[in-house]
């Protein structure tokens, strides 16, 4: 198999089902000739034409309401968010019309909000935010955060085919960092179905995106002391694979719920909730949380390190776990 890019990864999904299906396109801001601030587009204007690959004026709100009316249509646009701390000015028309069209009135919603998302870049709180929270919150919606480049391939796909209107993160610290073996044929990865990246059976650390390497790391760092970590790539945090976060926690009897994101009504309390309703009598000891702190995401570089959750920071909170 290809080794290829995560970023890359994801322009060759979106390009397949280009080719594949007529009816998907592609709108966005400097996506067309420039392709794409991250170059995910590049080439695609090109291959494509200007009827499928749209540059837009700089409003989110026209773009998703735009992309929202072609869905309805019959077409599966995909949108681009230059960042996707822009997402905020698209809000309206995602939450209360993309989200709910289908509940109120039955047609399917088929679209894709696409974009780079996360920190460790040093580009300060308006281009580094981890807002997935704002959509796992809405009925609705999918949202979906891929770690690796095979998984972002497939699940770009997965995303693009669903008839409901998906949420799509890419960290864009992975984007030319991350490379693996990439299948050549057509796939997809299904939504909502987590990943055991690495076995383990003292510890489980769920987690997802960039924060799955973080993970392998502390954990290959434990591994040296006799710690054992499990690692669970959630993939998918609408809807998440309660059935193996549940395994694993039974499995290990301890728990480290680690995110990028700020901690307070961040994804690990909604999955300490369900650990405490669903495994309780399987743990063996509190469960922990590893995140950012409640503040915005800081610029110079000594404060954004400080802000990210490590794999430091991660080992050493399973020590204190194991030694509970």
């Amino acid at each position: 198999m290809p080794v290829m890019t995560y970023v890359e990864a994801i322009r060759q999904g979106i390009w397949e089902e280009m080719e594949r299906d007529a009816s998907v396109f592609l709108l966005g801001e400097d996506i067309g000739a420039y392709g794409g601030a991250f170059k995910v587009t590049e080439g695609m204007l090109e291959k494509f034409g200007a009827d499928r690959v749209i540059d837009t004026p700089i409003s989110e709100s026209a773009i998703v309401g735009a992309a929202v009316g072609a869905a309805l249509m019959g077409m599966r646009p995909v949108v681009e968010m230059q960042f996707m701390d822009f997402i905020a000015c698209g809000f309206d028309q995602i939450v209360n019309m993309a989200a709910k069209i289908h509940y109120r009135w039955g047609p399917a919603v088929p679209m894709v909000i696409r974009g780079p998302s996360g920190a460790g870049v040093h580009g300060g709180p308006f281009h580094s935010q981890s807002n997935e929270m704002w959509f796992v919150h809405t009925p609705g919606l999918k949202v979906v955060i891929p770690a690796t480049a095979s998984d972002a391939k497939g699940l770009i796909k997965a995303s693009i085919r669903d008839d409901n209107p998906v949420i799509f993160y890419e960290h864009k610290f992975l984007y030319r960092r991350v490379k693996d073996e990439v299948p050549e044929e057509d796939y997809v990865v299904p939504l909502g179905k987590a990943a055991v990246r690495r076995d383990g059976t003292d510890i489980s650390v769920i987690t997802y995106g960039a924060m799955v390497w973080t993970a392998l790391d502390a954990a290959r760092e434990l591994e040296k002391e006799g710690i054992s970590l499990e690692v669970v790539d959630l993939r998918s945090l609408l809807p998440y694979d309660e059935e193996t976060v549940l395994s694993s926690v039974r499995k290990c009897s301890k728990a480290i719920l680690l995110h990028e994101d700020t901690r307070t009504g961040g994804m690990a309390g909604e999955l300490a909730a369900l650990i405490a309703e669903k495994a309780f009598e399987d743990l063996d000891g509190p469960i922990v949380r590893v995140t950012a702190p409640d503040t915005p995401v800081p610029f110079a570089p000594p404060l954004e390190e400080y802000f990210l959750p490590n794999a430091q920071k991660v080992a050493d909170a399973a020590r204190k776990l194991a030694a509970y």
